[in-house]
């Protein structure tokens, strides 16, 4: 069984069990968090999608929050002399997903 949940403006597709890093969200390690924005659930054989998933929710176990490891961003305009460098480290959260329940 899988579903495909959207959070942080991106869809992930989760089963029971699973660790996955989503965009942060607010929440302290060791909390439980439900997603409801379920787009599709999926038994053994059947898809289920649009209003036959409207009650479907995710719950889920926050495990960590972290970030992900440095993008460098490098600036150059030849015969200038203009270069400037630039890092970004983007936070995210490691959830566990627990239980989808329809």
């Amino acid at each position: 069984m899988y579903a495909i949940i959207v959070t942080g403006g991106k869809q992930y597709k989760v089963s029971e069990g699973d660790e996955i890093k989503i965009e942060k969200l607010d929440v302290e390690s060791g909390k439980e968090v439900v997603f409801d924005n379920v787009i599709a659930v999926s038994d053994d054989n059947t898809l289920k999608v649009a209003d036959d998933v409207k009650g479907a929710k995710v719950n889920a176990t926050v495990l960590e929050q972290g970030k992900f490891k440095k993008v460098v961003v490098y600036k150059y305009k030849r015969k200038t002399g203009y270069h400037k460098k630039n890092g970004h480290r983007q936070p995210f959260t490691l959830v566990k997903i627990d239980k989808i329940t329809m």
